[in-house]
């Protein structure tokens, strides 16, 4: 049954939400566990994160595709893969679900509801390491719809895992989640002065990584609608 745009937009927001809840939530309780050890916090902070990407993508993948990032709907779209007309309905539960995961995380560990970030996240370099953790991220998608759909979830999971700690700033490789980070005064949040060049780095990364993969390894058109992983196809009204 083809899947309507208000339950693909649904998927994403929820999907989205709990990423975020995740990352706050495993980032404030590993500080706290970790006794001042910030690479036992690092640790479980990533730890918990590949692992909620990768159950977040099994469950929610087979409706939405699971893209629970902007980067990757537009990606999607300039691939033929998901209809432009739902780029902004895509876009609009991202962002929303996204503060609304570092909301939740705040209500579970009993923080104030919204406390703007002071985390200094600036500088060439952490630039530079969202181009490349984004850039990898936008790799292996493409290269898993490409040849290995069903390892997409693993691949994805495992990379960022790995990114968190192969790249300076982290691996946000998320508008939503980078702007929605503004909002927590955690160990997992970025000073909002931080976030504009956050986010150009990871559109930017993005864009080169579906430029190379659209020349390394075309994309069947079959496969297109796919990019993530398979997922039921948008009900042909559009609704």
């Amino acid at each position: 049954m083809p899947a309507t745009l208000a339950r693909r937009s649904v998927a994403e927001g929820v999907g989205t939400c709990l990423l975020l809840a995740v990352v706050v939530g495993s980032g404030i309780a590993g500080e706290r566990l970790a006794g001042g050890n910030v690479a036992v916090a690092l640790l479980a902070n990533a730890l918990a994160t590949g692992a909620g990407l990768f159950a977040l993508i099994l469950a929610f993948g087979p409706v939405s595709g699971a893209h629970f990032n902007p980067a990757v709907t537009l990606a999607d779209a300039a691939q033929g893969g998901l209809p432009r007309r739902d780029v902004p309905a895509y876009l609009a539960a991202q962002f929303a679900g996204a503060v609304a995961g570092v909301l939740l995380a705040h209500l579970m560990f009993d923080h104030p509801l919204i406390a703007t970030s002071p985390h200094a996240r600036a500088g060439a370099g952490q630039a530079l390491s969202e181009f490349v953790a984004t850039f990898g991220l936008l790799a292996v998608i493409e290269a898993c719809a490409r040849r290995r759909p069903t390892a997409a979830p693993a691949g994805v999971a495992a990379y960022i895992t790995a990114a968190y700690w192969s790249t300076a700033s982290t691996s946000f490789a998320n508008p939503a989640v980078t702007l929605a980070r503004t909002l927590t005064d955690t160990f997992a949040g970025i000073r909002p002065a931080d976030a504009p060049a956050f986010v150009g780095a990871q559109l930017l990364g993005a864009a080169a990584a579906t430029a190379l993969f659209r020349w390394l390894l075309p994309l069947p058109a079959a496969a297109a609608p796919d990019l993530v992983v398979p997922h039921l196809p948008p009900a042909k009204d559009g609704s």
